[in-house]
């Protein structure tokens, strides 16, 4: 079977310097396999997704050098398959809504600070309450029926009594060097948000499962998210999805060692093309050959 590989950039912003090195080190290792390239548009999340930016990340592939197949998967064109999910894991119990504010948790969280430490995730956001789960299921239904907003959560602990212990096969190597056989720890994250009432999906939930569709056989990343395999891993035991080999890699900083966004100029693809620098210097500047 070949290996199928992938780049998966979300239009909400002009690639830099860290995008061109993720999709051609996927690029590299799928040619140097025999292997195919997929290129996935992650638009799920409207307000900041635009078209303009979807063109641009073609166009910047392609001055790369970068081919992929087509049609190229636009997930917003995937939305009923993710909500297919949501519905598979509700119906094993494993969802619950939570109806408060970023401002109510955030008072809650304070509440729980002020009596000691309160865990945060991998990722530095602390841990939702969980207050919500102590609502009755006549309560839930009486806040949606008065069109209360809410957040889809996964119960963890319900998620981990299924699944038991996981592991997830890493080829590159992690924060704190760990490669092989890897533990997921996917409770660190505690009640994660799967959908939301007005947007049926989130980034964990879609990713794995687009991933699952599209036959990906191999995961290529950054490390910032290396511990959310972690709960990726849940996610694809608790839908019966298989899961890829994980190689995630360093990370292209800028000059004061801080990760690269979409809002830093000096490092845009666009920036550096008006500016007369080449394809193959953009290789050598993100240290391939």
């Amino acid at each position: 079977m070949p290996h199928v590989f992938r780049f998966a950039p979300s239009p909400n912003g002009y690639l830099h310097l860290g995008h061109a090195y993720s999709a051609l080190l996927n690029f590299d290792l799928a040619r140097q396999s025999g292997g195919r390239f997929l290129l996935r548009i992650e638009d799920i999340d409207t307000t900041r997704c635009r078209p303009e930016f979807e063109e641009a990340i073609y166009e910047d592939l392609a001055w790369l050098g970068i081919s992929w197949e087509s049609p190229v998967r636009l997930q917003s064109e995937h939305l009923a398959a993710y909500r297919e999910a949501i519905d598979r894991l509700s119906a094993q119990g494993l969802i619950y809504p939570s109806f408060e504010s970023r401002a109510e948790i955030a008072r809650l969280v304070a509440d729980g600070e002020a009596r000691g430490a309160w865990p945060h995730d991998p990722d530095g956001a602390p841990i939702y309450p969980g207050t919500a789960k102590s609502l009755s299921a006549g309560e839930r239904d009486q806040l949606i029926g008065k069109g209360m907003p809410f957040a889809l959560r996964l119960d963890m602990a319900a998620a981990l009594a299924r699944t038991g212990q996981l592991h997830w096969r890493e080829q590159g190597e992690g924060p704190t060097g760990e490669t092989g056989d890897v533990a997921a720890r996917p409770e660190a994250w505690g009640d994660v948000i799967l959908a939301r009432k007005e947007t049926p999906t989130s980034y964990h939930l879609s990713v794995v499962i687009d991933d699952a569709l599209q036959g990906v056989t191999d995961v290529v990343r950054g490390t910032d998210l290396f511990w959310s395999t972690s709960f990726h891993r849940l996610l694809q035991d608790l839908l019966g999805l298989s899961a890829p080999a994980y190689r995630h890699h360093a990370l292209i900083r800028d000059e004061v060692g801080q990760k690269l966004s979409k809002s830093t100029w000096a490092t845009g693809l666009r920036e550096l093309r008006a500016e007369g620098v080449s394809p193959a210097d953009i290789r050598r500047l993100v240290g391939l050959p």
